[in-house]
């Protein structure tokens, strides 16, 4: 037979021609077996992975936003859009023109050797110089409030507005005591529009405070922060005299901001931004804005006479501090303004007031003493310096008569002070 011929068994060729089907059931048994038991399995080598390798830690990512979504603004951004969209338009940007007088050739010392003419350049004996600053529009006259500072000593002046409009205006009058000053445009009443003024003496700090004006001539500029301190009494940067009651706030305020609004949540102008604090000359953080009930008080006077008259007492005084107290032997508790000096023939030299004659050196530093110590005024407390000013300024015109109460040598007096115009600057 064939296949005793050949050696082989036809059984064993049977069962080798059926292996690779075998093989290929074992495999798919084993699949079914895997695909089964796949979590168990899975479960079992994820432990061992996650010990050889530290997960990677999870990144959230944003879905993208859709640019046709408008971001909605929060309540402060809503607030601030709102006050400018409402004031920017009363803000105006000024430009001024100032004449300032030629300068001396050099002088050239006796002993100078030179062999030839020495000759200057031409110089022309007068010179123009540019300024900016800001201001606000008051009524519907075209009345335009900005600082004395501003204008002062102008030839030409530039109102520019909100919507692009630009005019000549005239200055109307300056205070330089309150460094307040009043310019005027002739542009029809519709196309002007005033600001609502508020009440400083309703400011508190921690009040919003926003400042719209033109620092280093970026027009239109809103700045935002707080009321940081308030009844801050500053020396005009124009005259000898003191502004008080005024605003200090932490909203940025650098050159060309001044003359501008002041502003609360309400939009009102509670002030008008004047001066800084500063080392560069630009905003620390520490700006000052002239009250606007000053400006109620003063601006009324510019637009009809060009000028304030304010009452003049005729002194210079201190605080008590409390090396003057010990050293006149006063009360740990006593308060009051200390005169200093009583100006030649002032109201308070006529009235009899006495300034200080005695010194003392405390500490390497020289004090004055023994004067007068004024304590109220009209029967209203004076506990400093400041006190007394703010009430003279607010509450008296010249040729009033007022009482001053005075501690002198421990004991209290009244003096009547009939009141006189301040001296000139």
């Amino acid at each position: 037979m064939l296949g005793s011929a050949n050696g082989v068994n036809p059984e064993k060729m049977m069962s080798h021609s059926h292996r690779p089907f075998q093989i290929m059931a074992m495999l798919l048994a084993a699949s079914l077996l895997l695909a089964c038991s796949g979590g168990e399995v899975l479960s079992k080598v994820q432990p061992e992975l996650t010990a050889a390798a530290p997960e990677a830690p999870t990144v959230k990512i944003d879905p993208p936003t859709d640019a046709g979504t408008a971001i909605e603004p929060d309540a402060e951004e809503t607030l601030l859009h709102g006050i400018f969209t409402a004031v920017a338009p009363s803000v105006v940007h000024i430009k001024v023109t100032q004449q300032v007088s030629g300068f001396e050739n050099p002088r050239i010392p006796d002993d100078f050797d030179f062999d030839f003419e020495f000759r200057f350049p031409d110089t022309p004996d007068e010179f123009f110089q540019q300024g900016e600053g800001s201001g606000f529009v008051l009524d519907k006259d075209g009345y335009i409030v900005t600082n004395y500072h501003v204008v002062r000593d102008a030839e030409r002046v530039e109102v520019t507005f909100f919507d692009g409009l630009t005019a000549r205006a005239e200055v109307m009058g300056g205070d330089p005591d309150s460094d307040l000053a009043v310019i005027r445009v002739a542009v029809e009443s519709a196309m002007l529009r005033p600001v609502r003024l508020g009440d400083s003496d309703q400011v508190f700090i921690g009040q919003r405070a926003v400042a719209i004006g033109n620092p280093f001539g970026q027009a239109w500029t809103l700045t935002a922060g707080v009321v940081s301190a308030i009844g801050r009494t500053m020396r005009s940067g124009t005259s000898q005299f003191s502004i008080p009651e005024m605003i200090q706030t932490d909203a940025a305020i650098n050159p060309g901001n001044s003359g501008g609004p002041l502003l609360d949540a309400a939009g009102h102008v509670i002030g008008v931004n004047t001066m800084i604090l500063s080392q560069s000359r630009s905003s620390a953080g520490v700006g000052f804005a002239v009250p606007v009930n000053i400006v109620k008080q003063v601006v009324p006077e510019l637009i009809e006479n060009g000028h304030y008259t304010y009452s003049w007492l005729g002194i210079s005084g201190s605080n008590l501090s409390l090396d003057i107290i010990e050293a006149m032997e006063l009360d740990t508790l006593q308060r009051g303004a200390l005169v200093i000096e009583v100006m030649e023939a002032s109201p308070a030299a006529r009235a009899g007031l006495q300034g200080s004659r005695e010194k003392f050196e405390i500490a390497g530093q020289e004090l004055i003493t023994g004067g007068d110590i004024i304590v109220a005024i009209e029967s209203t407390p004076v506990s400093e310096m400041n006190d007394l000013i703010v009430y003279l300024v607010k509450h008296t015109r010249p040729e009033d008569t007022v009482t001053l109460t005075v501690l002198r040598d421990n004991e209290e007096i009244s003096l009547p002070v009939t009141l006189k115009p301040r001296p000139e600057s």
